[in-house]
C-alpha cells in the first residue's frame, strides 16, 4: 500500500512526500501540480491523454484541472516522489504573470539547479518546517519550474479554465455541484436542473471545462474530503457519511482511487501549517 512520509497544507497550497506503488483513477486538482521523482523506480504520469516518464532527469507539470493519472513501474515497493499541488491565488494573486499559474510545457528537463533545490526543498518538508521556511523554498523552486516550463518557442495548447466557462447553464451546473458536493449527487438531476438533456449536457460541460461532469464532481468531493481530514478530529466514517458515501469502506475505496492510499494514512501524517 502507498504511504504519506509528510503532508503539509498552508496558504500556498500543499506540500507531500509520498512512497507510491499503485495506480490512482483519472483525476484533476483545483491547483496546479508539480512531481518530483526523488527516489526508486521511474513511473509514468498519464496527463490528457498523453503519457509521460518521470525520472530524476524530469519534471511533470499539470495544469490546474488538466485530467492526469500516476502509473507506477515497480508494483511492489513503489518509488518517492515529492509532490506539490500550488494554489493559484498563492502564486499569481493578482495575476501580474502573463500566463497565471499555467505551465508551458508537461514535461520538461531538471536541469542542475532545480534538481539540487528540489532534494534540498524536499528534506526540508520531511523535517516538519516552519511556514516562513517552507513558504519561502516553495517560493523560489515553483518561480524556478515555472520559467523553466517556459523555455521554448514551441506552442502551448489553450487551457480552459473555470474562468473562461461562458455558458450560463454549465456555469448553473458547477454551482449545484459546488453547494454540496457528494457522492449522492445524480448528475442527470443536475443536468435536468441545468435545462439540459444528459447527453448535451455532457458534452457542452466538457467542451467548456476540459473534464467530465463526474471528475468535475469527485474533485469537489476529494477537497472537502482533504480538508475534514485535516483540519477537524471528526472519525473517518462520520467524514465518509457527510460526503454522501453510504459505508466507510466506500469512501476509503474512492479515497484511495484518488489519492493512492487510505485516509486514515493520510490524516496520520498531514499538518496544518498556519500563518
Amino acid at each position: 500500500m502507498s504511504k504519506a512520509l509528510a503532508v503539509f497544507h498552508g496558504r500556498f497550497g500543499r506540500a507531500t512526500v509520498y512512497q507510491l506503488n499503485r495506480p490512482f483513477n483519472m483525476h484533476a486538482h483545483r491547483e496546479g501540480h508539480l512531481i518530483f521523482h526523488v527516489g526508486g523506480t521511474p513511473a509514468r504520469i498519464d496527463v490528457c491523454d498523453e503519457r509521460w516518464l518521470l525520472a530524476e532527469d524530469s519534471i511533470v507539470a499539470i495544469n490546474p484541472w488538466e485530467p492526469h493519472n500516476f502509473v507506477p513501474t515497480d508494483m511492489e515497493n513503489g518509488a518517492i516522489f515529492f509532490v506539490l499541488y500550488v494554489n493559484a491565488e498563492w502564486f499569481a494573486p493578482d495575476a501580474a504573470r502573463a500566463h497565471g499559474l499555467r505551465f508551458g510545457h508537461t514535461c520538461f528537463k531538471r536541469t542542475v539547479a532545480l534538481d539540487r533545490h528540489i532534494r534540498r526543498t524536499a528534506a526540508l518538508v520531511c523535517g516538519a518546517p516552519s511556514l516562513s521556511s517552507l513558504d519561502s523554498e516553495l517560493r523560489q523552486l515553483i518561480d524556478g519550474c515555472y520559467e523553466e516550463s517556459w523555455q521554448s518557442s514551441e506552442p502551448v495548447q489553450e487551457m480552459r479554465t473555470a474562468s473562461a466557462i461562458t455558458d450560463f447553464r454549465v456555469r448553473k451546473s458547477i454551482k449545484l455541484m459546488s453547494e454540496s458536493p457528494g457522492a449522492e449527487i445524480e448528475l442527470d438531476s443536475i443536468a435536468r436542473a441545468s435545462g439540459l438533456s444528459r447527453p448535451h449536457f455532457y458534452r457542452l460541460f466538457r467542451t467548456q471545462t476540459g473534464v467530465t461532469p463526474n471528475l468535475y464532481l469527485n474533485t469537489l468531493i476529494m477537497e472537502q474530503a482533504l480538508d475534514a481530514l485535516v483540519a477537524t478530529e471528526v472519525p473517518i466514517a462520520d467524514i465518509g457519511f457527510d460526503l454522501g458515501f453510504s459505508s466507510q469502506s466506500g469512501f476509503t475505496r474512492f479515497f484511495a482511487a484518488n489519492v493512492g492510499m487510505a485516509p486514515t494514512e493520510y490524516r496520520r501524517a498531514a499538518k496544518v501549517l498556519r500563518p
